[in-house]
């Protein structure tokens, strides 16, 4: 079977393409073809050796990829040989509260990744694909779209009637639009691109913001939604938080996500003025992800899929998904040897 790790952490460039024989399951354990993969920022920020000392040179990365089962091992009840099925990011992250074991693994980072045409998987750390997805749809979902659940269903108590903003075209960022629009509550998008937010308008945005030419949006936000929105899913970091903080409504939520780095002079003030909640939200545990599935099959949602690349091509992947050129997922798929 052929697979990448990263023999160096020089991005796009450390990635290597080796050859093995495809292991065998153990005990309550799934062989799995993979069929497809995606990639996230975090995969980026692992190549380049800016995420974390727990990623070790050799690593198989990335931690989103779909297939289905080829052999099952002993005492195996949840899947069968045939089973469509997508990986889970927190292997130990079954159900319940995060405690310190639910983060003890995380896939393609403290633990060996998915760019590889086989992977076996604990019985429990995998979850059934929608049947309306592909494969290519279904391997976008273990990190951004369970992040993006997380950030506006399970802390972010997303209902009808609620105000959430997003910011930026990514795949997080996307999710949380297409969720929210689901699920009834009002989308205020942000970007620097008018022909991004147009598409953010078409996954159902009712406001729209281009940061560039509103550098103050978070006053913006705030004047357009009568006072501010229910939650941010602050994808920025630093860079963006302290107008998030404006956006916010008194009361209200701001949910971080991923890999960000604290900014200087960033005031605990209006967190205390307007009684605030700053949460951190590092994607999600099984069940959520269970819950995220049902929701995709209810309002038959397709994840955004921006471009294919093949499995020959992932280094042109990597290269082409740092661009930030994209809009939604980036997506590898299998193809001949």
């Amino acid at each position: 079977m052929r697979y990448f790790s990263l023999s160096e952490f020089t991005g796009a460039a450390g990635l290597r393409r080796g050859d093995r024989e495809p292991p065998r399951p153990g005990l309550r354990q799934v062989l799995v073809r993979l069929r497809a993969w995606s990639l996230n920022h975090r995969d980026l920020l692992i190549a380049e050796n800016r995420y974390g000392p727990e990623v070790r040179p050799g690593v198989v990365p990335l931690s989103d990829g779909a297939g289905e089962v080829v052999e099952v091992g002993a005492e195996v009840s949840r899947w069968r040989t045939g089973d469509r099925v997508i990986g889970i990011f927190l292997p130990n992250w079954i159900s319940g509260e995060a405690r310190a074991e639910s983060f003890a693994a995380a896939l393609g980072g403290s633990a060996d990744g998915v760019l590889t045409e086989y992977a076996v998987f604990d019985e429990q750390a995998l979850v059934a694909a929608p049947e309306h997805l592909s494969f290519a749809e279904a391997a976008t979902l273990p990190c951004a779209a369970v992040t993006a659940w997380q950030a506006v269903v399970e802390v972010g108590g997303g209902r009808p009637g609620q105000q959430v903003l997003t910011l930026g075209s990514g795949g997080v960022s996307v999710f949380a639009v297409q969720l929210a629009r689901a699920l009834g509550v009002r989308v205020v998008a942000t970007s620097s691109s008018d022909e991004k937010l147009a598409r953010l308008a078409e996954l159902g945005a009712a406001e729209l913001v281009n940061y560039r030419e509103v550098p103050e949006w978070g006053k913006d936000v705030a004047a357009r939604t009568g006072g501010g929105v229910d939650n941010v899913i602050e994808v920025g970091g630093a860079g963006t938080l302290p107008q998030s903080l404006r956006a916010v409504r008194p009361g209200g939520r701001i949910s971080v996500i991923g890999v960000l780095e604290a900014g200087p002079g960033i005031s605990p003030v209006p967190l205390l003025r307007k009684a605030l909640r700053l949460q951190g939200v590092y994607v999600g545990s099984r069940e959520m992800f269970e819950a995220l599935n049902r929701t995709l099959v209810q309002h038959r949602l397709h994840p955004v899929v921006d471009r294919v690349f093949p499995f020959s091509e992932a280094e042109q992947a990597y290269r082409y998904f740092a661009t930030q050129q994209h809009f939604g997922k980036v997506v590898i798929v299998e193809d001949g040897p």
